[in-house]
C-alpha cells in the first residue's frame, strides 16, 4: 500500500481527495497547519473510509518542521501539494503574503522531494493560469496571459519552477493538474467546503445566501462581453476533482507519462455564466436567492473554459457529476451545517 502525503489535506479539495486515494487502495498522511481549514474534517474522512488519518499541524514556509515530516515518513511514495493561499480578492490586497505563502512552501516540498527522492508530485494549479485568454476553451498548449492577480501568478510561477525542477530531478515525475472551479460537496453529505469568514467562491455564497447567514450576495458585474453578461466559468464537482489526482498518481506509478512534466486541465469543458449558475440554484433548490448586481471584482478573469481532451484520454478520467449534482449536494451541505450550528447554539 503506497503511502501519499497530502499537503492542505483538511482543506476542501484536499479532504475529498484524502477520500478518493483511501478509496483506491492508498495510505494516506496529511500536512496541515489548520490556518485556512478544520481539523474536524479528518472525522468527516473517517466515517466515510473508515480509516484515521494522521495531520501533521506543520507549516510548510517552515523548512525544518516540514523535513522533519518527511524523517518520520521515508517510505512516502507520492505526495499531492494542495496548500495555499487561493482567494483572488484577497490576493490583490495582500500580495507579498501570497507570494510569500504559496512559493515558500513549494519551494520546502521541492527541497524534500530532492534530499527524500520522493518518485511522484501532483501539484495543485489553476486556470488562472492562462490569464484572459484570446480563445475559449483552453487546452494545455494555450499560451498564458498575464495573470489577472497575484494569487494566479504564485500559480504561474509555481509552474515555472516545477519546469526547472523537473529538468534537474530525472526520477521525480511532476504533474500539473489546473482546476477550473471545484465546487459541491461529497456525496455522503460528511464533507464539503467550509469558506472561513464571507465566502470568496460563487456556490458558498449562494449557498450561505439562501440559507440566511449572508442577507444578500452581490453577482460582481454584469457587463462583461458574455451571453449575459456576468463572468464564466467552468465548475466541476470537487469528487470528479479529487478522482483526477489519484489517477495522476496511477498515471506517474504505470509511467505513461512521456516526459517527467506533465500537465492536465481539469474542468468540464463547458461554461456556466454567474447568473445561469444562480438560476440553476433556484431552480434545484426551490429556493429564491436574493442577490444584487454590483461593480467588477479586481483580479476575475471574465471567461473561461476547459478543453478536457487530454486528461480524459490520458488519465482515464470520466466525470461522474454535473451542474444539477453539484447544486444539490452543495445545498445539501450547506443546511446540514446549518442544522449543526442552530443545534450548538442551543
Amino acid at each position: 500500500m503506497a503511502k501519499i502525503l497530502v499537503t492542505g489535506g483538511c482543506g476542501y479539495i484536499g479532504s475529498h481527495t484524502v477520500v478518493d486515494l483511501i478509496q483506491n487502495g492508498y495510505e494516506v498522511i496529511t500536512i496541515d497547519n489548520n490556518s485556512r481549514s478544520n481539523p474536524e474534517v479528518l472525522k468527516g474522512v473517517e466515517t466515510i473510509t473508515g480509516k484515521a488519518v494522521k495531520n501533521y499541524k506543520v507549516d510548510l514556509c517552515s523548512y525544518d518542521d516540514t523535513y522533519a515530516v518527511f524523517q518520520e515518513n521515508t517510505d512516502i511514495a507520492g505526495i499531492i501539494h494542495f496548500a495555499a493561499y487561493k482567494a483572488v480578492g484577497e490576493s490583490v490586497e495582500q500580495p507579498l503574503m501570497y507570494y510569500e505563502n504559496n512559493l515558500n512552501s513549494l519551494l520546502n516540498i521541492l527541497k524534500c522531494v530532492r534530499e527524500f527522492k520522493v518518485p511522484h508530485l501532483v501539484f495543485s494549479s489553476s486556470c488562472t493560469v492562462y490569464g484572459n485568454p484570446d480563445t475559449i476553451p483552453v487546452t494545455e498548449q494555450t499560451p498564458g496571459k498575464p495573470a489577472e492577480s497575484p494569487y494566479g501568478a504564485t500559480k504561474q510561477m509555481g509552474e515555472q519552477i516545477l519546469v526547472d525542477f523537473a529538468k534537474v530531478v530525472a526520477n521525480t515525475t511532476i504533474i500539473s493538474l489546473r482546476y477550473f472551479n471545484p465546487v459541491g460537496a461529497h456525496p455522503s453529505n460528511e464533507i464539503g467546503e467550509l469558506p472561513i469568514g464571507r465566502p470568496q467562491n460563487l456556490f458558498p455564497a449562494i449557498t450561505q445566501t439562501a440559507i440566511g447567514k449572508l442577507p444578500k450576495m452581490t453577482v460582481h458585474g454584469a457587463d462583461y462581453d458574455t451571453r449575459d453578461g456576468s463572468c464564466l466559468r467552468d465548475f466541476i464537482h470537487v469528487s470528479d476533482i479529487a478522482h483526477a489526482h489519484t489517477l495522476a498518481i496511477q498515471f506517474a506509478e504505470h509511467k505513461k507519462n512521456a516526459s517527467n512534466y506533465e500537465i492536465f486541465n481539469l474542468g468540464t469543458g463547458n461554461g456556466v455564466t454567474v447568473l445561469e449558475a444562480i438560476n440553476a440554484f433556484e431552480r434545484v433548490s426551490g429556493e429564491k436567492l436574493n442577490y444584487e448586481i454590483g461593480p467588477r471584482r479586481a483580479g476575475d478573469v471574465i471567461a473561461i473554459y476547459a478543453n478536457n481532451d487530454h486528461a480524459v484520454k490520458s488519465l482515464g478520467w470520466d466525470i461522474q457529476y454535473g451542474l444539477n449534482d453539484m447544486m444539490s449536494t452543495a445545498w445539501a451541505w450547506e443546511k446540514k451545517l446549518h442544522a449543526r450550528d442552530s443545534v450548538s447554539q442551543n
